[in-house]
């Protein structure tokens, strides 16, 4: 039983950059796509697909050769939420890095969360 899946998720990911593999696999839930597909677009991960293994959901992860070190940041966790403003959005590593957020218009980068003038629960940092 995984408490918090997210953690779990960028735990695999930093574990599997780290032993240099190219393919991470892990259960499938709505909120890891949506993670996932915001990493994808800014290029930390290659591709990412959601396979039917019988009757349960499997993601399927290809990492970034370009990023052989992902470091990965859990901020908000389930014991201790963590919120954030639009004016107190900040760049992650002089932006190279990026913050991924829960907004009420669904999860984004950082960067789209101040283009709209939104905020939201900070789920995790990347870079």
């Amino acid at each position: 039983m995984h408490t918090d899946p997210i953690s779990d998720m960028l735990t695999r990911i930093r574990n599997a950059s780290k032993a240099q593999k190219s393919v991470v696999t892990m259960d499938y839930s709505k909120i890891k796509e949506h993670i996932l597909e915001v990493m994808k677009s800014k290029k930390f991960i290659e591709d990412v697909s959601v396979e039917e293994e019988g009757v349960r959901k499997i993601l399927k992860i290809k990492l970034s050769e370009k990023y052989p070190h992902l470091h990965l940041k859990r901020v908000s966790k389930p014991g201790q939420r963590i919120y954030i403003k639009t004016d107190e959005l900040k760049q992650v590593k002089s932006g190279l890095g990026l913050t991924i957020l829960s907004t009420p218009k669904g999860v984004m980068s950082n960067l789209e969360a101040r283009k709209q003038h939104l905020g939201g629960e900070v789920l995790c940092e990347i870079y």
